[in-house]
């Protein structure tokens, strides 16, 4: 094997079409660049996560018949997130930010995105004036370098940005005391040795951060990363589970085949012309044919 590639579904839900196509381009793009498969679940929202919904994620791609070399859950990472967070907090890179959902969004500009771009308010609070002694619920920021970050993505081409004015200072861990997606995955893709990262376009404006991130944390040399297109639902928005999309379980369980699946994902992809089944080998290698 020449390096690693993850597929990363959250237990949050049933997984549904669009976890579907990025198993696809993440089983393809590991098949044409000879890449050690590793599954990770992202439960770092314990809030949402669910077990039933971890076994159902084992469950429904073996059914498919996908197969990984390895695999990991975050929920049992806890002292890796610590040790990287220790890491930054002795280096004066975290602070404790205490604005409500409803300050930040009153007094912080918005990029092109539509994304909140934090100001830094709360990195101006000295030791003393901090409530933090006072257990008020807050997040930790790391403070994000000023610089432009160039990336270049497989599918999608080059990128110069600058997380400082995409987003500001970011949340590595939350108001519940939670780890961050954004911290998360960069701990993760360090620890894990991912070298590829394949996932969905509506991801794409977390890479600049997520490589800055990576470089506070010490790692040299970024993944490689693709973007690859979404399937939407007939308004034009991405399949979600916040959104309740049909999930995979519902139609296999209803015995539509793993074959009729496949083939149905492939052609709202825009990869094979018709509905037919299709058996997982040939859908793998039809988006191979596109890397």
């Amino acid at each position: 094997m020449s390096g690693k590639i993850r597929f990363a579904p959250s237990p949050t839900g049933y997984l549904h079409e669009g976890h579907l196509l990025s198993a696809l381009y993440v089983w393809a793009a590991a098949q044409k660049w000879d890449l050690e498969i590793h599954l990770r679940i992202e439960d770092h929202d314990q809030s949402r996560a669910r077990d039933n919904y971890v076994q159902s994620i084992y469950q429904d791609l073996a059914r498919f018949g996908f197969k990984w070399q390895s695999q990991s859950i975050q929920s049992s990472r806890t002292s890796l997130y610590e040790s990287a967070l220790a890491e930054l907090e002795k280096r004066n890179l975290v602070y404790p930010c205490f604005c409500s959902r409803k300050q930040l969004e009153a007094e912080n500009p918005k990029s092109e995105t539509g994304e909140i771009v934090y100001q830094g308010k709360c990195l101006a609070l000295s030791k003393t004036d901090s409530p933090i002694a006072q257990d008020v619920p807050h997040n930790l920021r790391v403070i994000v370098p000023d610089r432009i970050i160039h990336w270049h993505d497989l599918r999608l081409g080059d990128f110069a940005e600058n997380p400082k004015q995409q987003c500001g200072d970011f949340p590595i861990k939350d108001r519940d005391n939670q780890w961050t997606y954004q911290f998360a995955v960069c701990v993760d893709d360090m620890n894990e040795g991912i070298t590829h990262v394949v996932r969905g376009e509506d991801i794409r404006n977390s890479t600049a951060r997520q490589i800055a991130l990576m470089e506070l944390l010490g790692r040299t040399t970024p993944p490689v990363y693709m973007h690859h297109p979404l399937i939407v639902d007939s308004s034009g928005k991405k399949l979600s589970k916040r959104e309740m999309a049909h999930s995979l379980r519902q139609d296999l369980e209803s015995g539509i085949s793993p074959e009729q699946l496949l083939g149905n994902v492939c052609f709202k992809a825009k990869l094979a012309p018709t509905t037919a089944p299709l058996p997982l080998e040939k859908a793998i290698n039809l988006v191979a044919g596109l890397l």
